[in-house]
C-alpha cells in the first residue's frame, strides 16, 4: 500500500515508522528539509520538500496512485486543504487530518461540510485523546500509565514497585503457582533506564516499573497483589483552561456515578472567561498556577489530585511539584518533550501524558480497520502492545505458544477465545479468529506483525 504522510514532525515520523515496517510504500511530506532529511536518514521511507497542501507537491510525492493520505502538520488548514487537494484532484480513497481546534470538530459542523465539502474521513482530535488519557489516570491514581484492551474489557497497568510490594524478589513463574486464578501478566519492565520483556525466572525488584496486563474484572486483585491501594479520587484540581483542561472538566461534569469535582486554575483571562462559559458546575479561577496563593484558593491542599495540562512543558512540571508541596498527594503532567520524562521521578511527579504518543495511537487505530485492532506506544516509543486478531493464513494458527518463533523481546499478554479472555500458557493453542495482545519492544514489531499477518487490511 502507498501511504502519503504530510508532516514530519514527532507524530508524522512514528506513523511512517510503523507502516515503513510493515513493507508499505511510505513518503514522507513537509516543508522542512531537516525534518524529511531525519525521516529519509533513519527510516526506510521517501522524501518531498515542500507544503502539503500544495497539488504539485502532492502530485511529486507519488498522490496519482495513492491510497492513504495522513495529514498530520501542524496546522488544521493545511491538513484540511491536503485531504480536499488530495480527494478532489488525486481521488485518493481513504483521508485522516489532524485537527486541533475544536470548532472544526463541532458535529453541528463537521457532520455538515464532512458529508457534503470536505471529503475526511477520519478527523483525530490531539486534545480530546489526551483528554481521555487523563481521564485514565485520574481513574487509577496508583498507576503511571494505563490504557483499555479488548472493547474495554482487559487493562494495560503501569506500576511502580516500592519497598511494600508483597512479590518483589519472587520469580515470575512463582507468581503464577501462588495465584493461580489471577489472569495477570507481566508483560514489561523498565529498570535502570531500560525497557525489557521479562521471562519466567526473572524477578521483580523496589524501583521497577512494571507494565501489567489483565481483564478489568482481576484489576482490583491484581494492585492488592503488587501492593497498590486504589482510592477514589473526589477533588481534582486542573491547571491549565485551554481545550485539554476544558476538555477533562466537561468530561468530569458529564460522568456518571462517583462524579470528581474540580476546580481549574487559567492564567489568561479571556481563556479562564470561556472556560468559565462552557462548564456549569466547574469552578473557573483567573490566576498562575504556580502561585501558593492561587493554588490554595483552589484548595489544593484538600485535593486529591493535580493535572497540569497548560501548553509548557516546564510550567506543568513546575505546577505539578508546586502542587505537591502545598500538600496533593497525586500529580499528574503534560509533557511533550520526551527528554524530560527522566525527571519526573526525582521531581516526584506521579504520571505524566505524552500527547504525541496518544496521537499516534489513535492514527494507528483508525489506519488499521482490519484485523490490528489496536495500538499502544510504551515510553518513548520504546515498546508496543498490539491487539490484533489471528488470520488463518498466520503462522501462529494452530500452533501452541512455546512452539511459536517470538523475539526474545516480546511477551503474549492476553487471548481471546470464543469462551472468553483467557490467561496465555505455553501449551496454548492459537486458533484462527483469536484475539491476541502482545508486547514487542521496538526493533521486534515488524517481526511479529509478519508473524501475525496484520498489515493485509487497514481499511
Amino acid at each position: 500500500m502507498k501511504v502519503i504522510i504530510c508532516g514530519a514532525g514527532q507524530v508524522g515520523w512514528q506513523i511512517a515508522r510503523h507502516l515503513s515496517g510493515e513493507n508499505n510504500d511510505v513518503v514522507v511530506v513537509d516543508n522542512n528539509p531537516e525534518l524529511v532529511r531525519r525521516a529519509t536518514d533513519t527510516l526506510d521511507v521517501q522524501g518531498v520538500i515542500g507544503f502539503a497542501s500544495h497539488p504539485d507537491v502532492l502530485d511529486r510525492a507519488g498522490a496519482r496512485d495513492a491510497e492513504m493520505v495522513i495529514a498530520a502538520t501542524y496546522s488544521d488548514e493545511v491538513n484540511m486543504v491536503t485531504c480536499q487537494v488530495a480527494h478532489s484532484v488525486f481521488g485518493i480513497r481513504r483521508k485522516i487530518a489532524r485537527l486541533r481546534s475544536q470548532t472544526y470538530l463541532d458535529p453541528a459542523y463537521s457532520d455538515l461540510y464532512r458529508r457534503d465539502h470536505m471529503p475526511i474521513d477520519v478527523m483525530i482530535s490531539p486534545e480530546r485523546e489526551v483528554a481521555k488519557a487523563a481521564l485514565r489516570r485520574l481513574a487509577m491514581p496508583v498507576a503511571f500509565d494505563t490504557e483499555m484492551f479488548m472493547g474495554d474489557e482487559a487493562q494495560l497497568i503501569g506500576l511502580r514497585l516500592d519497598e511494600e510490594c508483597p512479590v518483589l524478589n519472587t520469580p515470575l513463574r512463582q507468581l503464577s503457582d501462588l495465584f493461580s486464578t489471577l489472569r495477570v501478566v507481566v508483560l514489561a519492565v523498565r529498570r535502570d533506564g531500560r525497557l525489557f520483556a521479562p521471562e519466567s525466572g526473572d524477578q521483580l525488584l523496589e524501583g521497577d516499573d512494571c507494565y501489567l496486563f489483565a481483564p478489568v474484572e482481576d484489576v482490583p486483585r491484581t494492585l492488592e497483589v503488587f501492593g497498590k491501594a486504589q482510592t477514589r479520587q473526589e477533588r481534582a484540581v486542573i491547571i491549565g483552561g485551554g481545550n485539554i483542561g476544558l476538555s477533562v472538566a466537561q468530561a468530569l461534569e458529564t460522568r456518571g456515578g462517583g462524579r470528581i469535582r474540580a476546580k481549574v486554575i487559567e492564567k489568561d483571562r479571556a481563556c479562564a472567561e470561556r472556560a468559565a462559559d462552557a462548564l456549569e458546575r466547574t469552578i473557573v479561577l483567573h490566576g498562575d498556577g504556580l502561585g501558593a496563593a492561587i493554588l490554595s484558593e483552589a484548595g489544593i491542599a484538600r485535593a486529591d489530585a493535580v493535572l497540569a495540562v497548560t501548553d509548557d512543558d516546564k510550567t506543568n512540571m513546575l505546577a505539578a511539584v508546586r502542587a505537591k508541596a502545598e500538600g496533593c498527594p497525586f500529580a499528574i503532567a503534560l509533557i511533550n518533550d520526551p527528554t524530560l520524562v527522566p525527571l519526573m521521578e526525582p521531581l516526584g511527579i506521579d504520571a505524566y501524558i505524552n500527547p504525541r504518543a496518544t496521537t499516534v495511537s489513535s492514527i494507528l487505530r483508525h489506519i488499521r480497520h482490519g484485523k490490528v485492532r489496536g495500538v499502544y506506544s510504551v515510553g518513548d516509543a520504546e515498546g508496543e502492545v498490539l491487539e490484533a486478531e489471528v488470520l488463518d493464513t498466520s503462522s501462529i494458527a494452530g500452533a501452541a505458544l512455546r512452539d511459536v518463533d517470538f523475539p526474545e523481546g516480546v511477551l503474549v499478554g492476553g487471548v481471546r477465545k470464543p469462551g472468553g479472555l483467557v490467561k496465555p500458557t505455553g501449551s496454548m493453542r492459537i486458533e484462527a479468529g483469536d484475539v491476541v495482545v502482545i508486547f514487542a519492544l521496538a526493533a521486534d514489531v515488524a517481526a511479529v506483525e509478519r508473524l501475525l499477518q496484520v498489515s493485509v487490511d487497514y481499511f
